[in-house]
């Protein structure tokens, strides 16, 4: 891990700033869309822009990366990134911040793409699985470490744009001034969605479903803390709660995945989350403890069930397979993702569910995956344990780089175990 650390301090620190940036624009977002009288359906749009931007930002930076090289598109997409920050506060419409949010989106996706690459270059055989769980546990800390700083400024003015505008210029120093060489890029064609399918359903069904739940936690968290008449603070904690449970939970899990039936504990986890959701819906608007309490359950079980599912998908793919395969359960991952704050915001909306409709979907979402694995238990036998790759922490902010670096830390894995079994 030193040695890690050592190699890729500027990466990580630079990554953690950019992502306190990133943790917090969505937050406020939610907050003075309030104050500003935005409809849950307006906020919906603008927050599901993202996703459509990130996805789109997925398949073209690897693009520009070839072209132009990795430099030029990092300090192209920070200036973008840092100036929708800041026009945020400046154009208070619905359309403006939508647009926004679609730049905002790819520029995040092609910043991670270029940043993953590096650490990719940085890690090497023997330290790679270490290099990815640190950065993913920077990424979640970053996003935790901005809602503090919710409470810094007041969301009806220009401080917190400002404050999230130059982290994201701040964090790019120490990225573009210490890591050298540039490293090659390349990607893997992505295996075509049918074959993906045949592989695995559970996958892809359950990356599709997941993709909904994690949007609707990140875009739209705040704005249910918001329409729910909570605090600046308690709107801070409760967005917080989902990542808290993300990074506590993300390793117990991965200790029972590699110890028992993946389908079983997908299964266990999306049930637990469904039941966190279920809680929140009957006493969180009377009780502020329980609704912290279920989003930390509800990011604690989702969040993980995002390297559980790419383990999963692991287990029916050959080595060679892997790579290829990743491209895809991003794609459907993002699809999922577009889809979820725009559900989720017609089912908040006053003629609904209210705020409450924020955790229904939560709820039909994590209970669908929960069913679906739990019918795929049925139609295919269990892979022996000792025959099933390690789970790899990834989570659903991570991009296509980050998802082929744990393939590869997945495959190095096994060859390893092979080796072993060959010696034995």
């Amino acid at each position: 891990m030193l040695q890690v650390i050592t190699s890729a301090w500027s990466l990580l620190l630079g990554m953690g700033l950019l992502m306190i940036g990133n943790g917090l624009q969505g937050t406020i977002l939610g907050v003075r869309g309030e104050i500003e009288g935005f409809s849950t359906l307006q906020m919906s749009v603008v927050m599901s822009a993202y996703f459509v931007g990130f996805l789109g930002g997925s398949r073209l930076a690897p693009e520009m990366i070839r072209r132009v090289g990795h430099v030029r598109v990092f300090a192209a997409l920070a200036s973008f990134i840092s100036a929708v920050m800041i026009m945020y506060p400046m154009l208070t419409e619905p359309v403006a911040w939508a647009l926004g949010r679609v730049v905002i989106g790819f520029c995040f996706s092609g910043v991670y793409v270029t940043a993953e690459s590096w650490l990719n270059n940085a890690a090497n055989n023997e330290n790679r699985g270490q290099a990815l769980s640190l950065y993913m546990i920077v990424q979640m800390t970053g996003i935790i470490t901005a809602q503090g700083l919710m409470l810094v400024g007041d969301p009806a003015g220009y401080e917190t744009f400002v404050i999230a505008s130059i982290l994201v210029s701040v964090s790019f120093a120490p990225i573009l001034l210490s890591i050298s060489p540039t490293p090659a890029f390349d990607t893997t064609k992505p295996m075509t969605l049918r074959e993906l399918m045949g592989k695995s359903p559970l996958g892809c069904v359950g990356m599709f479903l997941l993709g909904g739940v994690f949007s609707a936690q990140f875009g739209m968290s705040a704005v249910y803390g918001a329409r729910a008449g909570l605090t600046l603070v308690e709107i801070s904690t409760f967005v917080a709660a989902f990542y808290v449970g993300a990074i506590l939970l993300q390793y117990p899990l991965g200790w029972f995945s590699d110890r028992m039936d993946r389908r079983f504990l997908i299964m266990l986890a999306g049930i637990i989350g469904a039941c966190g959701a279920a809680t929140a819906m009957m006493f969180g608007s009377t009780s502020f403890p329980f609704l912290l309490a279920s989003a930390f359950v509800i990011g604690g079980m989702s969040n993980p069930l995002y390297s559980l599912l790419i383990a999963h998908t692991n287990d029916f793919l050959e080595h060679e397979d892997m790579a290829a395969a990743s491209g895809g359960l991003v794609f459907i991952n993002g699809l999922g993702a577009i889809a979820g704050p725009l559900i989720t915001g017609w089912l908040m909306g006053d003629d609904v569910f209210g705020p409450s409709g924020f955790f229904l979907i939560i709820f039909a979402l994590l209970a669908a995956t929960a069913v679906y694995a739990m019918y795929r238990m049925t139609q295919r036998a269990a892979i022996p344990v000792d025959e099933t790759g390690t789970m790899s922490p990834l989570y659903p902010t991570a991009s296509p780089v980050a998802f082929e670096l744990a393939q590869e830390v997945a495959i190095e894995a096994a060859e390893a175990d092979q080796e072993t079994q060959d010696v034995a």
